[in-house]
């Protein structure tokens, strides 16, 4: 009974310590000022304060996003690229490349 025990609360704990799930979403290629581009996708890890997007063998992690105030301005960060890294909303992220002109905005679902 006590061993019953033990593995059921190693299989919880084990199940509850897995990392963030990602999300397949797709995403709109633009130009900066929004000229459509293409379509692309990629796997989004929502981390909440931060988010990380891989597709292929490329991954690019947001670093901490900040806002001022939540509800005047878009939780913001620059990546170690030179990227700026945007949560639009619960569902939609964003990166901007300012160096070849485009942004990448992706919808989950």
């Amino acid at each position: 009974m006590l061993r019953l025990a033990i593995l059921t609360l190693i299989a919880l704990l084990t199940g509850c310590s897995s990392g963030p799930k990602g999300i397949d979403c797709p995403g709109a290629v633009a130009t900066i000022y929004g000229q459509p581009m293409g379509q692309t996708n990629g796997v989004i890890f929502d981390l909440v304060t931060s988010f990380t997007v891989s597709k292929d063998d490329v991954t690019v992690q947001s670093g901490t996003l900040r806002s001022l105030d939540r509800f005047r301005y878009v939780p913001s960060a620059v990546t170690r690229e030179g990227y700026y890294a945007q949560r639009l909303s619960n569902k939609q992220f964003r990166l901007i490349n300012p160096y070849q002109d485009t942004q990448i905005t992706w919808t989950c679902p």
